[in-house]
């Protein structure tokens, strides 16, 4: 398969440019908020190219217990999940084998907020536009969950911002969500990585390096 990406700085600018020509969009009322990691060096980019300042929301995939990597759920940093209703093999699975999923990542949750935000409240979400990023989306159920926390904080408008998006999902979202800019749409695809010419996964330490250049913006938006 031909890369569409070079990385995900480049898919960010490419995002950048489509999130700007969005009509009745207030971009100066507005917050990125990145899923990390692989989302932070693309809201980076979107932050950089229009000027709106962005955090993080650390939101974590629950993985069927047997195949880690298929979604069947995800929860965020205050709590709030969700378990999708289609995913495959859900009613197989019990309540105590769901719930070890759940501590498991509900302890990564908590190692990464300490390192990420170091005890600093994420941005005020009330009122703003948000656009939620990440690089990529198969199942969905990160973004999904993510819409719920944003919902529930204030948002005022909600647009998901991603470069590639299974298209069973991205119909999915779009009857959920305000919008939703996806710039390819595949039928079926094995991982988000083949699209990407680099997609290394990131360290805790790059992320690092990528959130201190807006940390004056985001304490302004904090209070």
């Amino acid at each position: 398969m031909k890369h569409i990406f070079t990385n995900r700085q480049n898919a960010g600018f490419l995002l950048a440019s489509k999130i700007n020509l969005l009509p009745k969009v207030d971009l100066q009322n507005a917050v990125v908020l990145a899923l990390p990691r692989g989302g932070v060096p693309v809201a980076s980019e979107i932050s950089k190219r229009l000027n709106i300042p962005f955090d993080i929301l650390i939101v974590r995939k629950i993985g069927h217990p047997f195949h880690p990597e298929y979604g069947i759920g995800a929860i965020t940093e205050d709590g709030i999940s969700w378990m999708d209703p289609e995913a495959v093999g859900l009613s197989r699975i019990t309540p105590e084998q769901i719930q070890n999923v759940l501590e498991h990542e509900k302890n990564e949750i908590t190692r990464r907020l300490k390192i990420y935000r170091q005890g600093r409240p994420i941005t005020s979400l009330i009122g703003k536009t948000v656009i939620l990023v990440d690089d990529g989306l198969a199942t969905g159920v990160t973004a999904r969950v993510a819409v719920d926390y944003a919902r529930k904080n204030g948002a005022s408008k909600i647009i998901l911002a991603i470069p590639i998006c299974s298209g069973h999902t991205a119909r999915r979202l779009r009857e959920e969500i305000d919008d939703v800019i996806c710039l390819n749409e595949p039928t079926y695809f094995q991982s988000v990585g083949e699209f990407y010419q680099d997609f290394i996964q990131l360290s805790d330490e790059e992320v690092l390096e990528l959130l201190p250049a807006n940390s004056a913006n985001k304490i302004q938006l904090a209070h």
